[in-house]
């Protein structure tokens, strides 16, 4: 069976399990159409030290029929009565603005990402040389637009929200063999997401069931579960950002602050650090204390020379290091004392 891989170059950074986390700051649809502000959101992403930031490419009338009600939380987030065609016709940003866009953030030193939402947006996007491609989860259950996607070779980001573990399924049957470079998402599609939805544990699953790259797509508020993802096993967060949460549009209540941005990434890379490596040694801020607090053997009561060590005759105490280590007991019992001891005498044979 062909295998997903465990490590994958997105541009010049390897992703996988105990590399440092990839962070993708979302700026999605807050630049409010206004290519200024988009490039403004650039700048944000690289001062806060994300890996990448990500946009949102698409043609309204190829998306959605222009009779479709907001979403409740784009209705609560937004005053006016307009639809979602409407709403979401204001937010476009053109293929040739997502063109210039990529450009500014390879020359300011960040990963460019795009989701596509329709046709026309993958098809301009696949002319691309892109670093990666990522798949919302409005589209997990759009396989053959999933699978469309995959042809692009390059890295696939796929978040999972609103999906049925059986939907899951099916879209990754459909990936094994033709995208190896997989990166799969755990979210809960709510903005923001209550804690007890968040399923974190779902990582776990993916990884066992997929042997795939597992990441999280976070939607709570303020630094919310991002942090605790990454302690679950999360090598990727994707977590949205804006310039002010009191603009007007769907999604800048539910986003982080640029400051609330830079502390998010401050905070992973502290508990990135925190994780480690998989492989347990002394360390060595542990070394003097390990020499002070374990025990080596000693004689529980006076031996004489020639006489054979026993468990009654040797017992293990702190020596301050000095000594034969309490674990090789096994290995001393039975063995004739070459000197005299006194009650409590370092054993050393």
């Amino acid at each position: 069976m062909t295998t997903f891989s465990q490590q994958i170059n997105i541009a010049d950074t390897v992703i996988g399990p105990e590399q440092p986390v990839y962070i993708i700051a979302e700026a999605g649809v807050n630049h409010s159409g206004d290519i200024n502000l988009a490039y403004k959101l650039i700048d944000v992403a690289v001062k806060a030290g994300a890996n990448a930031v990500k946009f949102q490419l698409f043609d309204t009338a190829a998306l959605i029929r222009n009779d479709v009600k907001k979403a409740s939380y784009q209705v609560q987030d937004t005053t006016d009565q307009q639809s979602q065609y409407d709403m979401l016709k204001a937010l476009e940003i053109s293929p040739q603005q997502c063109e210039a866009l990529a450009e500014y953030a390879r020359s300011s030193g960040i990963d460019f990402i795009v989701t596509p939402f329709d046709e026309p947006s993958l098809t301009f996007l696949l002319s691309l040389p892109l670093s990666a491609l990522k798949i919302s989860s409005t589209d997990l259950t759009n396989i053959a637009f999933v699978e469309r996607a995959a042809q692009a070779q390059v890295p696939l980001i796929l978040s999972t929200g609103m999906s049925e573990q059986s939907e899951v399924d099916e879209a990754m049957a459909m990936l094994r063999g033709k995208c190896n470079d997989l990166i799969l998402l755990q979210c809960t599609s709510s903005y923001p997401a209550p804690d007890a939805e968040l399923n974190l544990r779902v990582m776990n699953k993916y990884q066992s069931d997929y042997d795939v790259i597992v990441g999280y797509s976070d939607h709570t508020a303020g630094i919310g579960a991002s942090p605790y993802a990454v302690a679950a096993g999360a090598s990727v967060i994707e977590k949205h950002f804006t310039l002010d949460k009191s603009l007007p549009g769907p999604d800048h209540q539910a986003s982080l602050s640029p400051e609330e941005l830079a502390s998010l990434v401050k905070e992973i890379r502290k508990v990135e650090t925190m994780m480690g490596r998989s492989v347990k040694r002394v360390e060595l801020c542990e070394r003097e204390n390990r020499l002070s607090l374990q025990k080596c053997l000693v004689a529980a009561e006076p031996i004489a020379k020639g006489e054979y060590l026993t468990a009654r005759n040797v017992v293990a105490r702190r020596t301050g290091g000095h000594g034969i280590p309490a674990k090789y007991i096994n290995d001393v019992i039975g063995k004739p004392m070459h000197c005299d001891l006194a009650l409590g005498d370092i054993i050393d044979v």
